[in-house]
C-alpha cells in the first residue's frame, strides 16, 4: 500500500441501532475495494468485521472494528461499530477518532433508540454526518415515512441524495439526484452499475430536488450565495466546489438508500466519500493540555507525534493489540514515543493496518491516518503517546454510566488474584465495564450497559483468566439508623482469676439528619470517669457502626453523647471501655426507635410514545415515584426515583416493554426510610442468615 496524506484519508464510524446492517455495509464496501471476493453473511459467521468467537455465536457486533480499503486514490480507514445498546461504548471510541459519522438506518424499522443515540454522540464530537436507509430489498419498506422522520428529528437540511426507484424485493434502481440519472445495478452483488438519464415522473422529482440541491450548496459558503442570486443557479462545477463545505458545516446532511447485501448503491457512497467526505485537514487543530496543564493546540503540520490510543484489545493469535490515530507528526516502527496519561515511554513495535484479524505490517504511518501496534507495555484506551520534546494530553472520550450490576464469587478459593487481574484487564479495554470490591455488602461487584455485556464479560474473565465464576445478585447497601432519642448504661465486668476487666458507659443518643453522618461527643463531669477512656469507648462505639445492629448494615445519621460512667482504680482499661461502649450503644440504639434505610436511585428512560403506559406502570409496581416527564422528538423520557433493591436488571425490563427501543440510566440519589413490611423482611434473612452461620 502506498504513502498517505491526511487530505487523501477518510475516516469514518459506521454507526446504527442493532441490525440495521452496518457489518454487511461494510462487507460491501470491502467487496467493491477488493479486499474481498464475496459479501460475507452474519448468520454464517464469515463476515471480516466479526470475526470473535462471541460474535460469531451470537450474530451481533461485540467489537468495533477498524478496516481500510483503497478508492478512487483515496484510503478509507473505516470502522464497524456495534449497535446494541449494551456496546455504546465501543462506538463512542470509534465516533471519537473518526472525521464523519456514516448513521445506517433500517428500511422497514426505520430510527430507533440507537439510531437517536449515535446521531446525539456524533454531535458531541463536532463531526459531520450522513445517512444511509439501508435494506430497501426488504418487504415493507417504508423510505418516504423515514425521509420525513430523519427531517423531523435531524433538522430540514436531511436532503436524500438518492432515492428508491424500486424498493422491495428485486430492488435495483435509484434515482440519482446530482446526476439527475437512474442508476441501475447489477443483481449479482458486484456493484457494477449503468446509468441513463431519467424521463417522465422520475425526471420531474429529479429535477424539483436537483434545483433544493443547489439551494443547500449555496447556503454553505457566501461567495456561492452572491453566484447563486447573479446567475439564478450554480454550475455544476461550482456546486461540487461548495458541495464540500455544504457537508462539513452540516448545511446539508446527504441521505442515501442501498441494499448493503445486494451492493445496490453502495459504490455511489463511497464515490460521495472520496469526493466530499470529511478528510483529517477538515478537523483544523485540534485542542490540547500540555504538560503543564495548560490548553494548547495541535495542527497536522505539527513535527512533533502525537497519537491517541482508542482501543485496546488482547487478540489470542497476537496478543495485546492497540489501536490508534495520528493526530501529528507521524509513527516509525521502532521508535520510542511518551505516554503522558500515564508518565512512561513506549517501544512502538510493530506498525499494521488491519481488516479484522488480517494485518497488513506497515512501516510508517502520517497524521490523519490510523492503525495498531502490538504489545506495548502499559498504554490502555483513551491514552495519548507523544513526542518526549511535546509532552500533551489529547481529552479523553467520556464514556456513560453502567446501567446494570451484578455481583461475582469464584467457585474456588486462591484464584482471587486472577479475577483482580482480569476485572482490571478488562475495564483496560472497555471503559464502560466497571467493577469494586465492595467492603459495606463484601461482595465483588461488576456493571456495565446491558446484561449481555454482564455476561460476556464473564465469558471473556473465565476463557482468558481459567477461572469459574458465578453471577449472583448483588446485596443491597441498607442503613441503620434511629428515629428518637434514647439512653443506656451499661456495666460490663468480667473477672477469671488475675487481672479483671471493668468499665460503666452511661450514653445518650439521638438522630441526626439525613446524610450528616455520625457524630461522638462527651459531657463527663467529675472524677467518675478518667477521661483517658473516652476514646477507648469512641472505637467501640465505631466498631457497631461497622456491622450494624438490625441487619448488618452500616449504621448512619447518630449522634452519641457519654456523659457519665464508672471506673475501678485497677481492673479498668481500654479493652473494658471498648467493650462498655459497644454494648451501651446497642442498648441506646435499640431503644431509640431504630429502623432502615433503603437507597433509592434517580432513574431516567427514553421509549417511545407508544410504550409510556407500559412504563409507567412497572415504575408504579416498582415503588418509584415520577418526578417528571419531557419530550424528545417521537420520544418520551420519564424521570422517576425508584428503589435500588426493585433495578435489579432492570435494563432488561426496559427492552422488553419496549420491543428493544428504549433504554434507561440510573445514579443513586439519596437514601428514604423503608416500609416496615419489607424491613421486616430484610431483618428475618439476616436473622436465619446468622443462625445458619
Amino acid at each position: 500500500m502506498k504513502d498517505y496524506q491526511a487530505a487523501n484519508i477518510r475516516n469514518f464510524s459506521i454507526v446504527g441501532h442493532g441490525g440495521c446492517g452496518k457489518t454487511i455495509l461494510s462487507e460491501a464496501i470491502l467487496a467493491n475495494g477488493n479486499i474481498i471476493n464475496r459479501i460475507g453473511s452474519v448468520e454464517a459467521g464469515n463476515t471480516v468485521s466479526d470475526y470473535h468467537p462471541g460474535e460469531k455465536s451470537r450474530q451481533i457486533s461485540i467489537h468495533s472494528t477498524p478496516l481500510f480499503v483503497e478508492w478512487d486514490d483515496k484510503k478509507f480507514n473505516f470502522i464497524d461499530a456495534p449497535g446494541y445498546l449494551d456496546f455504546i461504548g465501543e462506538a463512542l471510541g470509534s465516533l471519537s477518532v473518526s472525521d464523519m459519522a456514516m448513521i445506517v438506518i433500517q428500511a422497514v424499522s426505520g430510527i430507533e433508540v440507537g439510531t437517536e443515540q449515535v446521531w446525539d454522540h456524533a454531535t458531541k464530537f463536532g463531526i459531520p454526518k450522513i445517512l444511509v436507509v439501508n435494506g430497501l430489498d426488504r418487504e415493507h419498506t417504508k423510505f418516504d415515512e423515514i425521509l420525513l422522520a430523519t427531517k423531523e428529528r435531524f433538522g430540514k437540511n436531511v436532503f436524500p441524495m438518492q432515492l428508491p426507484v424500486n424498493s422491495g424485493p428485486g430492488f435495483n434502481q435509484v434515482l440519482d439526484v446530482l446526476r439527475k440519472e437512474i442508476i441501475t445495478y447489477q443483481t449479482d452483488g458486484s456493484g457494477k452499475y449503468s446509468e441513463a438519464p431519467a424521463d417522465g415522473d422520475w425526471e420531474i422529482k429529479a429535477s424539483e430536488l436537483h434545483e433544493e440541491l443547489i439551494e443547500y450548496v449555496a447556503e454553505s459558503d457566501d461567495s456561492l450565495l452572491e453566484t447563486f442570486f447573479e446567475k439564478g443557479g450554480l454550475s455544476e462545477e461550482e456546486m461540487r466546489g461548495g458541495f464540500h463545505s455544504a457537508v462539513q458545516n452540516q448545511t446539508l446532511i446527504p441521505l442515501f438508500c442501498c441494499s448493503a447485501q445486494t451492493n445496490v448503491g453502495v459504490p455511489r457512497i463511497m464515490d460521495f466519500i472520496s469526493k466530499y467526505g470529511s478528510s483529517p485537514e477538515d478537523r483544523g487543530s485540534i485542542d490540547v493540555l500540555d504538560d503543564r496543564g495548560k490548553e494548547a493546540e495541535i495542527s497536522l503540520n505539527d513535527a512533533e507525534t502525537v497519537v491517541q490510543v482508542f482501543k485496546t484489545i488482547s487478540e489470542a493469535h497476537v496478543g495485546d493489540l492497540s489501536f490508534f490515530r495520528v493526530y501529528s507528526g507521524k509513527v516509525t516502527a521502532g521508535s520510542d514515543l511518551y505516554n503522558s496519561s500515564k508518565g512512561h515511554s513506549e517501544r512502538i513495535g510493530q506498525l499494521s493496518i488491519l481488516n479484522g484479524k488480517e494485518r497488513t505490517s506497515v512501516q510508517q504511518l502520517n497524521a490523519g491516518d490510523m492503525g495498531a501496534v502490538v504489545k506495548l507495555k502499559n498504554t490502555h484506551t483513551s491514552d495519548t503517546l507523544c513526542s518526549s520534546s511535546k509532552k500533551v494530553s489529547l481529552p479523553k472520550t467520556q464514556y456513560p454510566n453502567p446501567n446494570i450490576h451484578a455481583a461475582v464469587e469464584l467457585h474456588s478459593k486462591g484464584d482471587e488474584e486472577k479475577l483482580a487481574m482480569g476485572l482490571a484487564a478488562l475495564h483496560e479495554e472497555d471503559p464502560t465495564f466497571v467493577y469494586r470490591v465492595d467492603s459495606e455488602v463484601r461482595q465483588t461487584i461488576i456493571s456495565g450497559q446491558g446484561e449481555l455485556h454482564l455476561k460476556i464479560a464473564i465469558d471473556r474473565l473465565q476463557r482468558r483468566f481459567n477461572i469459574q465464576i458465578d453471577q449472583i445478585p448483588p446485596k443491597i447497601p441498607y442503613r441503620e439508623t434511629i428515629h428518637g432519642k434514647g439512653e443506656s448504661k451499661y456495666r460490663h465486668k468480667k473477672q477469671s482469676g488475675g487481672a479483671g476487666q471493668f468499665a460503666e458507659v452511661w450514653m445518650r443518643i439521638e438522630p441526626k439528619s439525613r446524610g450528616e453522618g455520625f457524630e461522638f461527643t462527651e459531657s463527663l463531669h467529675g472524677q467518675n470517669v478518667d477521661r483517658v477512656f473516652v476514646p477507648s469507648v469512641e472505637k467501640g462505639v465505631r466498631s457497631v457502626l461497622e456491622d450494624g445492629i438490625l441487619a448488618g448494615c452500616h449504621v448512619v445519621d447518630v449522634k452519641v453523647d457519654f456523659y457519665d460512667g464508672k471506673q475501678h482504680p485497677v481492673d479498668s482499661k481500654d479493652i473494658a471501655f471498648q467493650t462498655a461502649g459497644k454494648h451501651a450503644f446497642k442498648e441506646a440504639f435499640l431503644n431509640s426507635k431504630p429502623g432502615l434505610l433503603e437507597p433509592i436511585c434517580k432513574v431516567q428512560v427514553k421509549m417511545p410514545e407508544e410504550h409510556m403506559g407500559d412504563v409507567m406502570g412497572d415504575i408504579s409496581g416498582r415503588r418509584g415515584k415520577v418526578m417528571g416527564m419531557e419530550t424528545d422528538g417521537k420520544f418520551q423520557i420519564v424521570n422517576a426515583q425508584i428503589p435500588q433493591a426493585e433495578l435489579y436488571n432492570y435494563a432488561n425490563t426496559i427492552r422488553s416493554l419496549t420491543g428493544g427501543r428504549g433504554l434507561h440510566t440510573e445514579e443513586f440519589s439519596h437514601y428514604e426510610n423503608m416500609p416496615k413490611d419489607l424491613e421486616k423482611r430484610v431483618k428475618d434473612q439476616y436473622k436465619k442468615s446468622r443462625a445458619e452461620d
